[in-house]
Order: C-alpha cells, then sequence, then structure tokens
C-alpha cells in the first residue's frame, strides 16, 4: 500500500476528446495537463482509442506509440504519473474496435486465437513502450471491456467464464512482458458484481492483476431508487470497495476506485461537490485503498455531437479548461486527507455463486442490508458465504461479527426472517 491514498483523473482532452490521438497536438496535451496539476493532483488515467494504435492485427503504429510515450512524458514533467488502459474498447457510450474484428471479419474479441494474439501484442508494445519510464504505473488491460462479453451490448462477443479467465490471464501476462514489476490490472463495470449472467465475475476482479478496480456509478438504479443526496448514493463506491474484498484471497489486497463521477441530472450540477465530497470521504473510510481516480479531467466540447447529455458535464475542469467547485473538492482531498481508516469488524454475508450475484445490486437483499447497517452508523465490510465460518479467514481481516442480510432487513408482513 502506498503512505497514502492517490488521487487522481481520468484524463479527457479538452480538444477532441479522445479523438485527438487523430490530430495529436501536444502543446494542447500540455495545457491540459498543466490544468490537471494545478489541482494538485498525482497521477492521469490515459485512454489510446484501440482502432487508431492497432488499425490492422499486425500493424500497430509506431507514430501512435510515440505519441502516447510524449504524453507520458509531458505528465511526468508537470509532476502527474501515468496508467494507460489498452484496448479502448468502450468509452462515453461509443463502442471502439477494430474493422479486423467486426462485421465482414467478424471474429469474437475473447476467445478467437489471432485476435487474442494480436491484442497481447498491442498490450506488450505499450507496456515495452513506457517500461523505462519511473511516473509509468502500469497498464490497464481496457476499460470496462466486459461490457462487450453480455447484454445489453447489443451484439456481444459470448464467452464462458473459464475463457475469460484464461483471457485476462493472457492479457495481463503480456503488460508484464511489456513492463515487468509494474502495476497491471483488469477493470470492469459493475454488472460484473451484479448481473447474474456477466461471464467476467467478481473472483476474477479480485484475484487477477496487481489491484482490484472497481467503477461507481450511481446511475445503474441506485440515485434512481434512492435520490442524490441518499446513504446508498453517498456509499455507492465504498459499498463497491467493501464488496470486492468478499472474493478477494488475500485480506489487505488493494483497491482502486478507478472511476466515480457525478453524472447529472441524477446529480445536478449544484450537488455535485457535495457528492464528490461525501463520496471522497466515506471511501476515504475503507481501509486498503489504492486511489480514487475521479471522471473525468474536463467536459466534453459541445461541439461534438450525439453523446449522452451526462457525458458533457463531467469534468472537474470545463472545456476551457476552468476549475469547477467539484475540482475544488477533490484538490482539496489530495492535499489534506488523512489515510488511517479503522478496521471494519462487522461483515455481511453474501453469495459466492456468481448466478446469484444480483442479490447484491440496486434493490437486491445485500444491497439493501449493507445500506441499511450503514444507515444505523455501523461499517460494514462483506464475507463470503463459504467463508462466513472460517474464523482463519475472519480473523485475518479482523471481522468479530457475521451477519445476513436476514438479520439486518426487516421482516416482511406475514413473512419470517431467515
Amino acid at each position: 500500500m502506498p503512505p497514502a491514498v492517490r488521487f487522481g483523473v481520468n484524463y479527457t482532452p479538452s480538444e477532441g476528446w479522445f479523438h485527438h490521438w487523430l490530430d495529436f497536438d501536444l502543446d494542447s496535451v500540455r495545457a491540459d495537463l498543466d490544468s490537471i496539476a494545478a489541482l494538485g493532483l498525482d497521477h492521469i488515467r490515459v485512454f489510446p482509442l484501440w482502432p487508431y494504435f492497432q488499425p490492422n492485427r499486425t500493424l500497430i503504429r509506431p507514430r501512435a506509440v510515440e505519441q502516447l510515450v510524449a504524453l507520458a512524458d509531458a505528465a511526468a514533467e508537470r509532476g502527474l504519473d501515468v496508467n494507460v488502459d489498452g484496448l479502448q474498447g468502450h468509452l462515453s457510450s461509443f463502442d471502439f474496435l477494430p474493422a479486423w474484428t467486426r462485421t465482414w471479419h467478424r471474429r469474437n474479441i475473447f476467445t478467437d486465437p489471432d485476435v487474442v494474439d494480436g491484442q497481447a501484442a498491442y498490450l506488450r508494445t505499450l507496456a515495452a513502450a513506457l517500461a523505462d519510464r519511473p511516473t509509468f504505473i502500469g497498464m490497464t488491460v481496457g476499460n470496462e471491456v466486459n461490457q462487450f462479453s453480455a447484454g445489453p451490448h447489443p451484439d456481444p462477443d459470448r464467452a464462458g467464464s473459464a475463457e475469460i479467465d484464461a483471457w485476462l490471464e493472457r492479457m495481463l501476462a503480456a503488460c508484464e512482458e511489456g513492463a515487468p514489476g509494474k502495476l497491471h490490472l483488469h477493470a470492469e463495470y459493475d454488472a460484473t458484481w451484479y448481473q447474474a449472467d456477466m461471464p467476467f465475475t467478481p473472483a476474477q476482479a479480485a484475484r487477477h492483476g496487481a489491484v482490484t478496480a472497481v467503477h461507481s456509478w450511481v446511475f445503474n438504479g441506485t440515485a434512481q431508487r434512492h435520490g442524490r443526496l441518499s446513504v446508498p448514493a453517498e456509499h455507492h463506491a465504498a459499498y463497491l470497495i467493501e464488496l470486492s474484498k468478499a472474493w478477494a484471497d488475500g485480506p489487505h489486497r488493494p483497491v482502486w476506485l478507478q472511476e466515480v463521477g457525478a453524472p447529472q441530472p441524477l446529480v445536478p450540477a449544484e450537488y455535485a461537490a457535495a457528492f464528490a465530497e461525501a463520496t471522497v470521504a466515506n471511501a476515504l473510510d475503507c481501509p486498503d485503498l489504492w486511489g480514487i481516480t475521479w471522471w473525468c479531467s474536463h467536459d466534453v466540447s459541445r461541439d461534438l455531437a450525439d453523446f449522452p447529455e451526462l457525458e458533457y458535464g463531467l469534468g472537474l475542469l470545463t472545456n476551457d479548461r476552468k476549475p469547477k467547485d467539484i475540482a475544488h473538492v477533490l484538490a482539496r482531498a489530495a492535499r489534506e486527507h488523512t489515510y488511517a481508516p479503522a478496521v471494519r469488524t462487522t461483515a455481511l454475508v453474501v453469495p459466492a455463486d456468481p448466478s446469484a450475484r444480483s442479490l447484491c445490486g440496486p434493490g437486491g437483499p445485500v444491497f439493501d442490508a449493507f445500506f441499511r447497517l450503514v444507515a444505523d452508523g455501523a461499517r460494514p465490510t462483506t464475507v463470503l458465504d463459504v467463508r462466513a465460518d472460517d474464523t482463519d479467514h475472519l480473523t485475518a481481516r479482523g471481522i468479530t461479527e457475521v451477519v445476513s442480510p436476514g438479520q439486518v432487513l426487516p421482516t416482511p408482513q406475514g413473512g419470517t426472517r431467515s
């Protein structure tokens, strides 16, 4: 664990959004990075667009790789470390998959041997290009690539959990081959934790890679059900952090809150700063937190069409690089936070069976019981049902009390508590 929690931002270029790779302007990037560094943050997460960098399976564009390195070097000059997401993949409702995997060349991105070889070569190349940079944190395999593997995606690349397991191992090995000893990980959106038929599982999220990544978005039903100022909305990120620990093999595996944002209109602009302040404070009450990386650095320009409305206002900074109130919240937290959370001694039982993970999502009994405990002043974590009686496991994690959702939630009228 680092001596203090890392504070950073997902870098969205102010000019051209991620299409800036097509017209790469280092001066514009430097100006963006200046505005991020002025907030006192310590790292950025960077998104090369996969089709722009690898337009053919056997062509990884050298110039694109050079531009990525130039961006990383510019960040280092401003005191910013860099994490690089490789397979983009999916960003802000748009899919970016190379033509050699779609339509006439339709091949499964998780199981086709040639595609997997191409992906591994790409990740290895990006990692190797940055391996000697001391400010290179490491690779994230891709951004929420699990959304390609199941519904509600309109054209998913179906794969079984065992096939996803093999794919993750291969991708992470490629990152390690390119940049040995760096912090390499994978990251999915919360269907991994909540969606019963998702082949990317909680166990994979909590056991593959150097840290566990969680992405917290309250537009998943949390804010719709409970409201922007509710306990579930303000503690959702902390819930995912603690939920992930049920599946971790080690008692102190680090967890990275790699994406979290204040989506309008569920979190109106005038409440964004307060939402961020509460979200950060609650995340900082979670032991073993590696870092918090806010989504995102700069607003999407209104000159760009067809984004969901919420995407245009998620930045800490405006499109002309001016900090918003929410930016000052993150800056203050980065500057002033102390990190010494007490051990969470109460654990809520969650099902180990991934087909039952919908119980953990908004409206499910695990979700509701967790937030009932929080509202009552408890600081819960979670434990798998198959470990709930494992004294060694509980002791290693400092857990002294284990409760089931049925013991926490009110008994339905006419029913019995189980």
